[in-house]
C-alpha cells in the first residue's frame, strides 16, 4: 500500500509499504477515505523533534472498516468511522476518567500514545491506503453512511476537538470575551468554539491574511499582530481592561511581534498580558521537553522565560496539555449531523495522496493559501 513516509528534515515520500494486519483480537483495519496534514506534523517535518526517517505521518484520520479482530463487538465490516488522533485503551485510570490523551497502556513508560508521530507509540500512521485501530470499540467512532460531511467529520480527528479543548481549558462561559492567538486550523476551530458556547466576542491574533479573513468570516475580530502590540490592540478593544479568557494555539514555535525571530514564550506572556484579571488561559498549542532547534539552551530544554510573577499578580488560571478527543467528538459529531455547526470551513486544500510532499511543502511555507490540505488515498 501507499504511505507518506518522513525521510529527514524538509522530506516526505510516497512510498509502498507493507499493509497492515489484525495483530490483536481487538484491532480493525480501517481503509482511509480522508487524512489530515496537521501543524503538529511540521513540528516533525521540520526536524524540529527526534523524529527519525521511517516515520508513516498521519493522526488525523477516517475511512470505512475493512476488517475486524474476534473481540471487537460494536463494529462490522462497511462501518464508516473516524479516529481520535489519542491512541487509548479505555480501561486505564487515566481513560475511565475521561483523560484519553494520556492512557497509561499504549505507550508503556509514557502517558500517552497516538497514531504516527515520535515517542507516541508504535502505531503507524494514517496518510497511508490502510489503518490499524487498536482497541478498535473504543478508538472508532461511527459516521453516518455515505459521503456527506466527508471534510467535516475529519476534523473531529483532531483539530474541532483540539480547539473546543483550548476554550475548555480556558473555561469559556456564555457572554465572555475570549482572545485566540494563533489563527490556524486550531486557532480558527478555538474562535470558532468559542462562538459555539456564547461568546459575546472573539479576537484572533495572526499575521496571514488568509487566517485573518478566515476569522472574520466566522465573526471574530481580527487582530494583525504585524501592525502592533496585540495586547494594546485588543485592550483598545476592550475599554482597557482585556479579555475574560485566553486561548494558546500557537505553541512553542511562535515568532516575537513584528519579526522573523523565534521567541517560544511570546505568545503565553502576551496572554497573561492580554486576559483581565482573575481570567483563565487555556493552551492547546504544543510546548515540548526538547526542540534541538530552538533558539537558545534553554528552549532546546523545553525551559521559557515566562512572565509567572504577573501571572500570579493577576491570579490567572492557566490549563495545558492535548486534547482528549474522545471527551468531545461524539457530541462535536452531532452538532455537525444536525447543521449546528461546520467545522470544513478551514480546509483549504483537498488533494490525492500521491500530492502529499508538494502538501507539505506549501503548507509549511504558509503559502497559496494552505491552511488545512485534506488527502485522500
Amino acid at each position: 500500500m501507499k504511505a507518506v513516509v518522513y525521510k529527514g528534515p524538509f522530506t516526505v515520500a510516497v512510498e509502498e509499504i507493507e499493509r497492515p494486519g489484525i495483530q490483536h483480537p481487538n484491532d480493525a483495519i480501517v481503509r482511509i477515505t480522508s487524512t489530515a496534514i496537521c501543524g503538529s506534523d511540521l513540528h516533525m517535518y521540520e526536524g524540529r523533534t527526534a523524529a527519525e526517517p521511517g516515520i508513516v505521518f498521519g493522526h488525523e484520520n477516517m475511512g470505512i472498516i475493512e476488517e475486524i479482530g474476534q473481540g471487537v463487538t460494536s463494529l462490522k465490516k462497511g462501518d464508516r468511522v473516524v479516529m481520535p488522533f489519542n491512541v487509548a485503551c479505555g480501561f486505564c485510570t487515566n481513560c475511565v476518567e475521561g483523560f484519553t490523551g494520556y492512557c497509561l497502556t499504549v505507550n508503556p513508560g509514557f502517558a500517552g500514545g497516538a497514531y504516527g508521530y515520535v515517542a507516541m507509540g508504535p502505531y503507524k500512521g494514517g496518510q497511508a491506503d490502510y489503518l490499524r485501530v487498536p482497541y478498535a470499540d473504543f478508538n472508532c467512532l461511527k459516521l453516518p453512511p455515505g459521503e456527506e460531511h466527508e471534510s467535516d467529520f475529519i476534523l473531529l480527528a483532531d483539530i474541532f476537538p483540539t480547539g473546543y479543548h483550548g476554550c475548555e481549558l480556558a473555561q469559556v462561559r456564555p457572554g465572555e470575551s475570549v482572545a485566540v492567538y494563533g489563527g490556524g486550523p486550531v486557532g480558527l476551530m478555538a474562535a470558532y468554539s468559542a462562538l459555539i458556547r456564547g461568546a459575546k466576542k472573539v479576537f484572533v491574533v495572526d499575521r496571514v491574511a488568509e487566517r485573518l479573513q478566515k476569522a472574520e468570516e466566522i465573526g471574530a475580530v481580527a487582530i494583525n499582530f504585524a501592525e502592533g502590540d496585540p495586547v494594546e490592540q485588543i485592550k483598545d478593544r476592550t475599554e482597557g481592561i482585556g479579555t475574560d479568557k485566553g486561548v494558546d494555539a500557537v505553541g512553542y514555535q511562535a515568532t516575537a511581534h513584528g519579526t522573523e525571530r523565534e521567541e517560544p514564550a511570546t505568545v503565553l506572556n502576551s496572554l497573561v498580558g492580554t486576559v483581565r484579571a482573575t481570567g483563565a488561559v487555556g493552551v492547546p498549542g504544543l510546548y515540548v521537553p526538547s526542540d534541538p532547534g530552538g533558539p537558545d539552551e534553554q528552549a532546546k530544554h523545553g525551559m521559557l522565560l515566562v512572565a509567572i510573577g504577573k501571572l500570579f499578580e493577576k491570579g490567572l488560571r492557566i490549563g495545558t496539555g492535548q486534547c482528549n478527543v474522545k471527551r468531545y467528538n461524539r457530541f462535536l459529531r452531532d452538532m455537525i449531523i444536525e447543521g449546528r455547526a461546520k467545522p470544513s470551513f478551514v480546509v483549504s486544500h483537498e488533494m490525492p495522496l500521491d500530492q502529499a510532499p508538494s502538501a507539505y511543502d506549501k503548507f509549511d511555507k504558509r503559502i497559496e493559501g494552505y491552511t488545512k490540505v485534506v488527502l485522500h488515498p
